[in-house]
């Protein structure tokens, strides 16, 4: 059975919570080819609202924050409309919706974007990742530069995308400041060289990052704004240094991001719980915690060690759209496909079984 604490409600910012679960954000790569998403992933969203706070897949903020086909956006009119038709979806099922804002920076390739430009980054440093294209996988390029005018114009980008999420009727957004993407490259001193005010010491690291979620609580009420970090986390060529490093990079970081007073961090976590438990100790709201590899008798675990406040689900809530109720009815779950994890239509999306339908 699972612990009585995923159940007691939760005010999170704006939005009343009726339970302690939430969606995880997960590319599905099933967005128009222009970033607009479709009826389809309407359903997807609305058939998972049970879960209460729905965050959504990370959606690029500009076109060149995208990294990946058929990845959503959310900077254009035809978008506002496509993610308005989502939160309607959501809304009508009871549920939350925060739009998750995710520039890929140098993860990604050209053959994936409408302009096939060549990737941005904090330093030209490439990834050297495999990056999965319509001709097969391709190493990630080495990025440009950017600019400081290109930071500029990147943090009014973020701005204008958060401005767009509401306009579609979100009740919020996420900044992705993890995963290898462009805000993490910033912070990791591996991928960032830079000899300027947002490179070399811990305090310019962070600046980006910090100035990205000031800006977009400015813009939108820092009640409507969560930021996911992932302290260590190797995705995408990322390597942040041995263990002390990374808590002196973190500790600064999620101190300055803490007086913004977010709706909440998301913190992707992979295993320093020393470093979770000063994050718990600084943050004035709530702390979202996700791991992998997590059984269903250890959802609660974060949060019944007062590490979280909220936990969110990944595959379980792929696989289950009605996963609230098979948890709480101790009913088995249904395993995910991984074949259908990424495009397609509605197989491994839409279709998998409620227990109404079993």
């Amino acid at each position: 059975m699972t612990s009585p604490s995923l159940w007691q409600p939760f005010t999170l910012g704006r939005v009343e919570l009726p339970h302690r679960l939430a969606l995880a954000p997960m590319t599905r790569n099933r967005a128009n080819p222009d970033g607009t998403p479709g009826p389809l992933v309407a359903t997807y969203y609305g058939q998972r609202a049970s879960l209460g706070l729905v965050i959504t897949e990370g959606t690029q903020p500009s076109d060149d924050g995208q990294g990946y086909p058929n990845t959503p956006g959310i900077y254009t009119p035809a978008h506002i409309v496509g993610w308005s038709n989502v939160a309607d979806a959501v809304h009508a099922e009871g549920g939350a919706l925060f739009i998750q804002l995710m520039h890929v920076g140098r993860m990604s390739h050209p053959d994936n974007t409408t302009h096939h430009r060549q990737p941005v980054a904090p330093s030209a440093i490439s990834a050297d990742q495999d990056m999965f294209t319509a001709t097969g996988p391709q190493k990630t390029p080495v990025p440009r530069e950017l600019s400081i005018s290109d930071i500029e114009t990147t943090i009014a980008d973020f701005r204008h995308a958060a401005a767009s999420a509401i306009a579609a009727g979100a009740d919020g957004v996420e900044i992705h400041g993890a995963n290898g993407y462009l805000l993490h490259q910033f912070l990791s001193p591996n991928s960032n060289h830079r000899a300027d005010q947002y490179g070399g010491s811990v305090e310019n690291r962070s600046r980006f990052v910090i100035e990205v979620a000031a800006a977009v609580a400015e813009e939108i009420g820092a009640d409507r704004v969560g930021i996911r970090l992932s302290p260590s986390m190797p995705l995408g060529g990322i390597n942040e240094g041995d263990i002390e490093s990374v808590r002196t990079q973190y500790t600064h970081l999620v101190g300055e991001l803490a007086t913004l007073n977010l709706a909440y961090l998301h913190v992707h976590h992979v295993g320093d719980d020393e470093l979770l438990r000063s994050f718990r100790d600084v943050w004035p709201t709530a702390v979202l915690v996700v791991r992998y590899g997590r059984t269903r008798e250890q959802i609660a675990d974060d949060i019944d060690a007062d590490l979280a406040d909220i936990a969110p689900l990944g595959q379980f809530a792929l696989a289950n759209p009605d996963v609230v109720e098979r948890l709480r009815n101790d009913a088995p779950l249904n395993d995910v496909d991984p074949t259908t994890l990424y495009g397609g239509g509605e197989t491994g999306y839409t279709d998998y079984p409620t227990l109404a339908r079993v």
